[in-house]
């Protein structure tokens, strides 16, 4: 299939792609996306599952919310210059590419901000969290190789703690994770993300 052009810009704050959406990227040559972040992440995560990351270069068009012009900057949409990155991924078959969170599950996720989870979390070797805290701020740092920055907050308006390294685990009560905007259907109370040196993926910018 030649190339394929996908407009998502009408998608709604917090909603990721359906996988129909994104379907028809999965045979193509190459393709245009348009939208948000969510939309890049659905269309990685289709192209990711079909294995096909690596052969079909993409363009991103993003739209104008702060999140999406903060990955531009980051991986220098506007440039000219095509690159080859890595991908953080989950192990509930998503990814990641702007900001990630755990914070405490609650039916209201306004009530999540005012409470605190309990949990221990490791970052490669190093623990980074053993107890009660208020969330922990994933972000993949793309001006790095197979990098992911983590901030843990265990009281707000404290200094938080942050480590960089490939792979963050979590163990902890019932947890809210948001990818991207875009919050887990469910409560977890396992999740891990992590660069995978495996898969690469093809950028237009």
């Amino acid at each position: 299939m030649p190339g394929v052009e996908l407009d998502l810009r009408g998608l709604e704050p917090g909603v990721a792609p359906a996988k129909d959406d994104v379907a028809p990227a999965t045979e193509a040559e190459s393709v245009v996306v348009r939208g948000p972040v969510p939309a890049l992440a659905g269309l990685l995560s289709s192209l990711l599952r079909r294995g096909r990351t690596a052969e079909v270069p993409v363009a991103w068009e993003p739209a104008e919310d702060t999140a999406s012009a903060g990955l531009a900057r980051a991986l220098g949409i506007g440039s000219g210059r095509p690159r080859q990155l890595g991908l953080v991924r989950d192990d509930h078959g998503g990814v990641l590419l702007h900001s990630g969170r755990i914070e405490p599950w609650s039916e209201d996720p306004r009530r999540g901000l005012s409470r605190r989870l309990g949990l221990q979390a490791h970052h490669d070797a190093m623990k980074i969290a053993d107890g009660f805290v208020t969330r922990i701020d994933v972000r993949p740092e793309w001006e790095a190789v197979d990098t992911i920055g983590v901030s843990v907050m265990t009281i707000p308006l404290r200094p938080v703690r942050r480590t960089k390294g490939r792979a963050v685990q979590v163990a902890s009560d019932p947890a809210r994770v948001i990818r991207d905007g875009v919050p887990f259907p469910r409560s977890v109370t396992r999740w891990t993300w992590y660069t995978d040196d495996r898969v690469r993926w093809r950028l237009l910018p």
